[in-house]
C-alpha cells in the first residue's frame, strides 16, 4: 500500500483558489456528508476532533489543538494532523499537512460563499484581524476580486503593519467603524468572545464574512448585525449547536432557525437576491470541508506528478 505524504510548501505549489471553489461545488453535489465533531476544553485551550465521510469521495479525520498562548512562546497557536482515507476500501490514502488543509479550507470556504453572496463588483474589502487567517483571506479574495482595494484592521496596529509587509497593496485601517462603513466586503477572523462588529455600521449591499468564532462562547458580530442581514452558514450541522455566533442568539431568541436561509447544500437558496441587501455568512469549517479540501489537494498533487 502506497501512502502519499503531502508537505505544506510542495503541496501548495499546485493549488488554486478558484479551482478549490469548484471542488467545493462538486463535493456538495455528492450525497450529504456524515460528520462527527468532538470538542474538549481547558480554558483557554481547545482540542477539536472532526471526522467526515462522503459517499463517493472517502473519509477524513482531523485533530486540531488550539492553544492561544503558544505565539508568546514562539510556537504555532494551532497544530494537529489530517488523515485521508480511500472510499472504496477504507485504506489510508494520504497524510496531508494539517496547516495546508486548514489554510485552504478556511479561506476557501469564505471565498466560495462570497462568490455567491457578495456583489461581483465589490471593490473595497476589509480584513478584520491580522493573524495567519487574515493573510490567507487576502490571498483568497485577491483571486476572485483582483481589482479590489484591501485594508486590514487589528486591535494592535503593529500587527496590522506587519501584515501589510506580507501582502502587497494592503493598507492599514485605523478606524474600524469607518472602515466597515466604507467596505463592500467585511471578512473577520478574530479570537473575540465579545462582538467587534456592530450592525449599526453595516451598509446596504455589503457582504459580511465571519470566521473567527469557533467555540460556543465566541462571537464577532452583535445582535443588530444579525437582525439587519440575510443569514447563511456553510453547514447547519456544524454551526447551530456548536458556535456562539449562531448558538447564543438562537437560544436568546434574537434570531430563529428560519432566519438561517441556507447552507452550502442548498445552492438554489444560497444566493444574493438584490444589490441592496446585506448578506452575512458564518464560516464554521466543518469536517466535510476538510475532506473536500484534502481530496482536492491530493488530486492536484497526483496530477502534477
Amino acid at each position: 500500500m502506497t501512502i502519499t505524504i503531502i508537505p505544506f510548501d510542495e503541496g501548495e505549489k499546485h493549488l488554486d483558489w478558484l479551482a478549490l471553489c469548484n471542488a467545493f461545488e462538486a463535493g456538495h453535489k455528492l450525497p450529504k456528508a456524515e460528520i462527527a465533531d468532538n470538542f474538549l476544553y481547558r480554558d483557554p485551550d481547545t482540542m477539536l476532533n472532526r471526522a467526515a465521510w462522503i459517499d463517493g469521495m472517502g473519509m477524513a479525520v482531523k485533530t486540531a489543538t488550539i492553544f492561544p498562548g503558544n505565539p508568546k512562546k514562539g510556537a504555532p497557536m494551532i497544530n494537529g494532523a489530517v488523515n485521508l482515507y480511500d472510499d472504496a476500501g477504507g485504506t489510508l490514502a494520504a497524510l496531508v499537512d494539517f496547516h495546508l488543509v486548514t489554510k485552504w479550507k478556511t479561506a476557501g470556504d469564505s471565498l466560495y460563499a462570497a462568490r455567491k453572496l457578495a456583489r461581483p463588483d465589490s471593490e473595497n474589502i476589509l480584513i478584520v484581524g491580522a493573524g495567519t487567517v487574515g493573510r490567507s483571506l487576502f490571498q483568497a479574495y485577491s483571486a476572485a476580486f483582483p481589482n479590489a482595494r484591501f485594508r486590514v484592521w487589528n486591535r494592535t496596529r503593529a500587527n496590522a503593519e506587519a501584515m501589510v509587509q506580507d501582502c502587497p497593496g494592503l493598507r492599514v485601517a485605523d478606524d474600524l467603524e469607518r472602515a466597515v462603513r466604507d467596505a463592500d466586503i467585511v471578512t473577520s477572523a478574530t479570537m473575540s468572545t465579545d462582538p467587534v462588529l456592530r450592525g449599526d455600521w453595516f451598509q446596504p449591499g455589503q457582504h459580511v464574512d465571519l470566521i473567527g468564532a469557533y467555540r460556543p462562547d465566541m462571537r464577532e458580530v452583535d445582535d443588530a448585525g444579525l437582525k439587519r442581514a440575510r443569514l447563511f452558514v456553510d453547514s447547519y450541522d456544524t454551526t447551530i449547536g456548536h458556535i456562539g455566533e449562531i448558538k447564543i442568539p438562537l437560544e436568546q431568541g434574537t434570531i430563529t432557525r428560519d432566519d438561517l436561509i441556507a447552507d452550502h447544500y442548498q445552492p438554489d437558496q444560497f444566493c444574493r437576491t438584490s444589490d441592496d441587501e446585506i448578506t452575512l455568512f458564518k464560516n464554521g469549517g466543518g469536517a466535510h470541508l476538510d475532506l473536500m479540501t484534502s481530496r482536492y489537494i491530493l488530486d492536484a498533487w497526483l496530477a502534477a506528478q
